[in-house]
Order: structure tokens, then C-alpha cells, then sequence
């Protein structure tokens, strides 16, 4: 069948093993607390999927990433998202690492070749929070800064190895405070993990020590903190809009393969998900074309609420079309149909980002709430 045969190709090239070890195993059991599905993703080589070769990484484009995350999504949707914040980190410390040579750049070849795991403790666990609101304090030390607050970095709190913070710290001319980025490694002394839910994990930061040169502030960065972010996010909604396919995706193969369903339907639901990744692959190409700015942030933006709606048609069209089935089958299209609405939960909320964004069709700046 030719649905998702791309994506599936881009990861059996960039990442070798890693779908037929996933299809080999039930959904139910990769979606557990127990799954093997991120020592699987290690085990591939996809914590370097997007470093560069150079940098003993896979080199993926974004076209290639959101392929990868699609076909992951197909899969296992719950590692698919998790992955999502991986590379998100990962872009985030490529884009602060543009020297080779320079400790960024040997973190991220580190990362890639020892199939390290990254994840970011910016505001997500937040309700209301905007997305750059730092959910963490920082103290400045002799020895440079310590760091406290929480985190809950989805599914990856007992698997990471580094985590990237966002911090309010003082500015270096005392005029106020500005915003950081902090890298913390998950052995440093103070960093602890608890339980805080069913699918989650707090990291707890009790005055971490994070040394000058693994912190870069914004008066720092000649303006790059700014760009860097604005790609990160660009990239998190990407993958994050793919990973959601990939799952909604797990349904209409079902209904796809299911010959009692009438073509007309069958090819129905094919084009709306085909037209949905379509318009991400629109993103991932403006991206890889030139580098994301406000502009390509901004459409990602259009382009994953539009998908968010779109889903909304295809899931319960899909569910409804696939009918009765046995008690497993049944649990497995729940549990996908579940997890598919959960992309209008990650930030920034479309309600959030209503003003910005027709002050943003006015003209103004881009900011996200």
C-alpha cells in the first residue's frame, strides 16, 4: 500500500531498524509506562537525527525530520511527541553551537554520537503560561549560576541526559533582568526525578550549578538568542504538527486496509490527510529553503492550526467508519483517537495566539503568547 511509504523510506534511509523493531511490537505495549520505545529511538541512532554528518549526526532536513516524525507518529504516537522535544533541544543547541570546535558544538557531537537525549524545560507544564515564560529561577554563585525550579519534560524525565532551561537572570550592567538559555547535564549534583502523574515525571533543579559557558544570555548572543528561538519553535511545530498526523495517520491506514469500507470513503479520508501533510511539507521546505525567521514561524503557526481542524474531521470520521472490533483493536483505535486531539494542548494555543497574530497580519512583530 502506498500510504506512508514515503515517510516510512526516509527512516528505514536515515535511521535503519527503527520502524520494523516498532511494528513488531503491540501499540498498546509501546504506549505503556514500560515501553521499550525509547531505548529502540537510542538504539537506531535518532537522538542525532538532525545533527550534522560532520558532527557525527544523520544530517536530516526538516523535510526528512517531519517525515520521520509522521511515520514514528503511525507508530508509537506517544514517543513520536516525546522525540518531538528531543529534537526541538537539539535545534535549539545546534543554533547555539555555529562554531565547530566551541563547546556547543562538541555537546551536540556528543549528543549525536553517544545517542544522547535532550529535552527542554521552558513553560509547557504551565496552564496559562506564556511559552517563554521561564518556569525556573536563577541566583548567581561564585562559580556561576544556580539554578532552581521544576520541569515536566513528557515521557523523557528518566531518560534524558541533558536538559535545556529557559532562566530570568540579572543582566550584566545590573539594568533589570533578561532571559537565558542553561544547559544542564542530568548527573549535576541537585537534579532529581519524581513522580507527577501517569505519563509524566517532575525534575526537580534544587540549586544546580551551571557554569558561564553553558549559559548564554540574550545581551550575549548579538541578537542570535532571538533567532534561535524563533527556529526552535518554527521546528516544534513542525514536528509537532507531524507527529499528531502520524497518529490520526495509524487510523486511516486501518481504514485504508479495511475493504468493507466503500472507496469513496476510504479515498476521502486519504486526501484530507494527504492535503494536511502536504501543507507541513510546505513549512518543512521553507524551512530547509532558508533557514527559519518570523515570517516561516508564522506559518507554521497557520499551517498547524489548520491541521488541528482537519483532524478533528478525519478522527472521528475514521473511528466511525472502522465500526465494531474486537476488544483489542477497539482499545487501540481509542487510545489513537485520544492521543490526536492532544495537539491542540501544546502551546501556544491558537485562543492565545488570536491577537498576536492579526497584529502580526498588521504589520507588528510576531510574539508568542
Amino acid at each position: 500500500m502506498r500510504f506512508l511509504e514515503r515517510e516510512r523510506a526516509t527512516v528505514a534511509k536515515l535511521l535503519p531498524g527503527l520502524d520494523e523493531s516498532l511494528r513488531a511490537l503491540p501499540l498498546i505495549e509501546l504506549e505503556g509506562p514500560s515501553s521499550p520505545g525509547i531505548q529502540i529511538f537510542r538504539d537506531s541512532g535518532g537522538p542525532g537525527l538532525l545533527a550534522p554528518s560532520s558532527q557525527q549526526g544523520r544530517g536530516a532536513t526538516a523535510l526528512d525530520a517531519l517525515r520521520v516524525q509522521r511515520a514514528l507518529g503511525s507508530r508509537t504516537p506517544s514517543l513520536a511527541v516525546a522525540t518531538t522535544m528531543h529534537h526541538f533541544s537539539m535545534a535549539t543547541l545546534i543554533g547555539l553551537a555555529p562554531a565547530e570546535g566551541d563547546l556547543g558544538s562538541m555537546l551536540v557531537e556528543g549528543v549525536a554520537s553517544g545517542n544522547q537525549l535532550m529535552t527542554s524545560g521552558f513553560a509547557e507544564e504551565r496552564p496559562d503560561a506564556g511559552i517563554l515564560s521561564p518556569s525556573m529561577t536563577a541566583t548567581e554563585g561564585p562559580d556561576g549560576m544556580l539554578i532552581n525550579g521544576v520541569t515536566r519534560p513528557y515521557r523523557l524525565a528518566r531518560s534524558m541526559d541533558v536538559l535545556i532551561a529557559s532562566v530570568m537572570v540579572s543582566r550584566s550592567d545590573g539594568q533589570g533582568e533578561e532571559l537565558a538559555v542553561a544547559l544542564v547535564s542530568a548527573e549535576s549534583e541537585g537534579v532529581s526525578v519524581s513522580e507527577a502523574g501517569a505519563e509524566s515525571d517532575q525534575v526537580t533543579l534544587d540549586n544546580v550549578l551551571v557554569p558561564p559557558e553553558l549559559l548564554v544570555r540574550t545581551s550575549d548572543s548579538d541578537g542570535r538568542l532571538d533567532v534561535l528561538l524563533t527556529a526552535g519553535f518554527a521546528w516544534f511545530q513542525l514536528l509537532m504538527t507531524g507527529s499528531h498526523l502520524g497518529a490520526a495517520g495509524a487510523l486511516v491506514e486501518r481504514v485504508l486496509l479495511d475493504h468493507r469500507v466503500p472507496e469513496s470513503e476510504r479515498v476521502g479520508l486519504l486526501v484530507e490527510a494527504e492535503g494536511a501533510m502536504s501543507a507541513a511539507e510546505g513549512v518543512a521546505r521553507r524551512i530547509d529553503d532558508g533557514g527559519p525567521d518570523e515570517s516561516t514561524l508564522a506559518h507554521s503557526l497557520y499551517v498547524r492550526y489548520c491541521v488541528q481542524d482537519a483532524l478533528s474531521r478525519i478522527v472521528p470520521r475514521a473511528v466511525e467508519l472502522l465500526g465494531d472490533l474486537d476488544s483489542t483493536a477497539s482499545d487501540e483505535v481509542g487510545h489513537l483517537a485520544t492521543y490526536v486531539n492532544g495537539l491542540a494542548l501544546h502551546p501556544p494555543a491558537r485562543s492565545q495566539m488570536t491577537g498576536p497574530l492579526a497584529a502580526y497580519l498588521a504589520d507588528g512583530p510576531l510574539t508568542i503568547a
